[in-house]
C-alpha cells in the first residue's frame, strides 16, 4: 500500500467526520426525520447492516470480532447481542463519542470502542472482521493492502463493503462536487468488482483465501456491494 496515500485519505477522513459531519452523521443513523435523499441513503444502510449479518453465525458467543469503521455502533451492538465480543474502532473518536452514548451500559459490555486505526495490530487476532462502508474512500490497491493486513489475523472471514463502479454511481459523485465544500463528504472511489476479484486472487498474501460472495445494494443515492473472504486453509 501506498502509506502516505492510505495515511492521507485517513486524516481527510478523521477531519470531516470530527469538524463537519458529526451532526449530520448523527441525524442519519438515528430515527430522527431526514429528507428524501438522506432517507434512501439510511435505508440502504439498514439493509447492508442486516445482509452482513445474515452472512455471520446466529450464536457467536466466543467468537471475537473487528467493527473496523464502526460508526455510530449500530453493527456492533447486533454482534454483541449474538454473544460476540467486539473490538469496534472507528477513527473519529467523536463517533465513538456517540456510539457510546447511544448503547446503554449494559449492552456494551461485550464491546470494546476504540478512536484510532482499524490496521493498528495492538488489536490482535479475530474470528471475523466487518468493514461496513469504512473501506469506500480508499483506491482500490491501498483497499487490497488494508484486507492484506486484516487476513494476517483474522481466522475466518472478512466481510466488507466498497462502492460498486457504475455509470450511476460516477453519476451520483459528479452531482456530489455541486455540493458547497462544507457539505461534502470525501471523495468516493469507485471499484470494479472484476478488478478487486482480479487483486485478491493474485495477491501471495490471500493465497488461502477466496471470494466466496457478493451482493450489490441499491437504494437510491446509496449504492455499495458486500465482499466476503473465507479462509480456505
Amino acid at each position: 500500500m501506498a502509506e502516505m496515500s492510505y495515511q492521507d485519505r485517513r486524516s481527510k477522513l478523521k477531519n470531516y467526520f470530527d469538524r463537519t459531519a458529526v451532526d449530520a452523521w448523527a441525524k442519519l443513523t438515528s430515527d430522527a426525520p431526514v429528507s428524501g435523499i438522506r432517507a434512501t441513503v439510511r435505508a440502504g444502510r439498514d439493509q447492508t447492516r442486516q445482509r452482513i449479518l445474515n452472512r455471520l453465525p446466529e450464536d457467536l458467543t466466543g467468537k471475537r470480532i473487528l467493527d473496523a469503521g464502526c460508526g455510530t455502533g449500530a453493527l456492533a451492538l447486533e454482534m454483541a447481542k449474538r454473544g460476540a465480543n467486539v473490538v469496534a474502532v472507528d477513527l473519529s473518536p467523536k463517533l465513538v463519542e456517540l456510539a457510546q452514548e447511544r448503547i446503554p451500559a449494559e449492552e456494551r459490555q461485550n464491546i470494546a470502542f476504540h478512536s484510532g486505526d482499524m490496521l493498528d495490530e495492538a488489536f490482535g487476532e479475530f474470528d471475523y472482521v466487518v468493514g461496513m462502508d469504512s473501506m469506500i474512500h480508499y483506491q482500490s490497491e491501498d483497499m487490497l493492502n488494508v484486507l492484506e493486513r486484516l487476513a494476517e489475523r483474522t481466522h475466518q472471514k472478512i466481510i466488507f463493503t466498497f462502492a460498486p463502479s457504475s455509470a450511476l454511481l460516477e453519476i451520483m459523485i459528479r452531482v456530489g462536487r455541486l455540493f458547497p465544500r462544507r457539505d461534502r463528504a470525501p471523495f468516493i472511489e469507485p471499484v470494479s468488482e472484476q478488478k478487486l476479484r482480479d487483486l485478491v486472487g493474485r495477491s501471495k498474501l490471500l493465497h488461502s483465501w477466496r471470494v466466496s460472495f457478493t451482493l450489490r445494494i441499491s437504494s437510491g443515492f446509496y449504492q455499495s456491494q458486500i465482499m466476503e473472504l473465507r479462509r480456505f486453509s
